[in-house]
């Protein structure tokens, strides 16, 4: 492992991903006004698989992407290439639709990582996956209360291929620092964020789905995308653009671009592996308030991320994933406390990224039947899979109101339809943004010292006030 240190660390490039596996080679822009079946706003996960499933089921579909830059350009193309089953919201669908409709919904994203998975085999897409499931640690007797707790749920959710580990079983996985225990779940795997978005959008066009990079979208009103190189029309017109959603016109306070960040190793030594022991691929995550997500990398590299600077003044995104040196640092530092012996491994690359985050941190998906306005997202996080459930919900929303087919289980699961507050105005957004991720980083160091069981009183205050439980 090199002794250079930090300082060929190349920051932004829009990610790591990118860097690796190059940019697809650009496609045309709207040349003027068109018309449409189904106009989808959004190329990255969530436009590119609703495309794929409506073409899919009804091939006759004109149906047209637009794309702002080009597919995968945000959080598709920047994430931490999780394909696990979470999804945002649905302890509070539980609260206000009942367990069992909350069972479905878990047991629909269980069903999505495999077919996610199975769609990439079929379609000849391959994006790194390794279906090594989810191991998520507690570093101190505060986190392990929590994961206890979280451990339970999740069974009561219907996970019954769960486990719970100890300090040493959780070792036997992976020799993490000062982990006293863990939860495994088989439904996760690794994927490669970029070579599976590269993979989706090659197969949506062979399908015969126009796909226009370079477009952005600046206002949604019914059966119209207006863009400044023309307006597409069409009955169906989609929002799936997440975290960018701020950007168009009349949804500044829909969904909260969440920044989060991401640093990667360089290729690390086979000692580096036979000391850590994490030989099963396993995606890594631990029950931090300012949580951290990590993957080992196809080519043996350690790719972790976490909040940085969580959130930009009047919902700004990024400049190509540039990366404040602070929170390089920062993310640096919390790969050493997992992983001592990383401590002369070089840092290649460093980006950032924007998630979705609605008022009451609930995934929603929803297709107004009046207006034939649809939209998908708010997955604050948990994109990767989600994003697959919410384009085949879609599709049959749009199919049971078109006529070609009626309500299916997908349709009636209680993430449907959901409508939730809008953010507050600025600098309240602001604010309040900067200060809860303030409390919840001040609760992990406090928890940290303390080793108490009890979880930190600024942390549940914090989750309160957010609405995140």
């Amino acid at each position: 492992m090199s002794t250079t240190g930090r300082t060929d660390t190349v920051n932004g490039g829009i990610s790591f991903w990118y860097a690796q596996d190059g940019i697809a080679a650009p496609r045309e822009p709207l040349p003027g006004d068109a018309t449409a079946d189904v106009c989808i706003v959004g190329g990255g996960y969530t436009g590119l698989w609703t495309a794929y499933y409506l073409k899919k089921a009804v091939p006759f579909l004109n149906i047209t992407v637009l794309e702002a830059a080009f597919c995968g350009y945000g959080a598709s193309g920047r994430n931490g290439g999780w394909l696990y089953n979470g999804i945002a919201g649905r302890d509070r669908y539980a609260r206000r639709h009942g367990h069992e409709p909350a069972v479905r919904l878990q047991r629909a994203m269980n069903e999505s990582v495999t077919e996610v998975i199975d769609v990439c085999a079929a379609e000849g897409i391959d994006a790194d996956v390794h279906r090594g499931g989810v191991l998520e640690v507690a570093r101190s007797p505060a986190q392990s209360a929590r994961l206890r707790a979280y451990h339970s749920v999740e069974l009561a959710f219907g996970e019954t291929d769960r486990v719970l580990l100890g300090a040493r079983d959780t070792a036997d996985r992976i020799r993490v620092a000062g982990a006293v225990a863990s939860t495994w779940t088989p439904h996760g795997a690794r994927v490669h964020p970029v070579k599976l978005v590269k993979g989706l959008a090659a197969a949506v066009e062979a399908l015969g789905v126009t796909v226009h990079e370079s477009t952005p979208v600046t206002e949604i009103r019914p059966k119209h995308a207006v863009t400044p190189y023309g307006t597409v029309r069409a009955p169906y017109v989609l929002r799936c653009t997440e975290g960018f959603t701020a950007g168009i016109k009349g949804q500044r306070r829909a969904w909260l671009p969440m920044n989060s960040s991401m640093i990667a190793t360089e290729p690390l030594a086979p000692e580096f592996w036979e000391s850590t022991g994490w030989s099963g691929r396993e995606t890594l995550g631990d029950m931090a308030h300012a949580y951290v997500y990590a993957q080992r990398t196809a080519d043996d590299r350690i790719a972790i991320g976490g909040r940085g600077v969580p959130y930009r003044y009047g919902s700004r995104t990024d400049n190509d994933g540039r990366t404040q040196p602070a929170t390089i640092a920062a993310l640096h530092e919390i790969l050493l406390q997992f992983f001592p012996q990383a401590a002369r491994a070089r840092i290649d690359h460093a980006w950032s990224g924007v998630l979705g985050v609605p008022r009451d941190w609930c995934a929603t998906v929803t297709l107004d039947r009046a207006t034939g306005l649809g939209w998908a997202g708010g997955y604050v996080g948990s994109g990767v899979t989600t994003a697959n459930l919410a384009a085949r919900t879609l599709r049959d929303l749009i199919q049971q109101d078109s006529g070609q087919g009626g309500p299916t289980e997908l349709t009636s699961l209680p993430w449907v339809g959901h409508k939730v507050r809008k953010w507050e105005p600025e600098p309240l957004r602001w604010l309040g943004v900067q200060a809860l991720y303030a409390a919840y980083r001040g609760a992990d160091r406090r928890e940290a010292a303390a080793r108490s069981a009890e979880t930190d009183r600024v942390a549940k205050l914090a989750d309160r006030v957010s609405g995140r439980h």
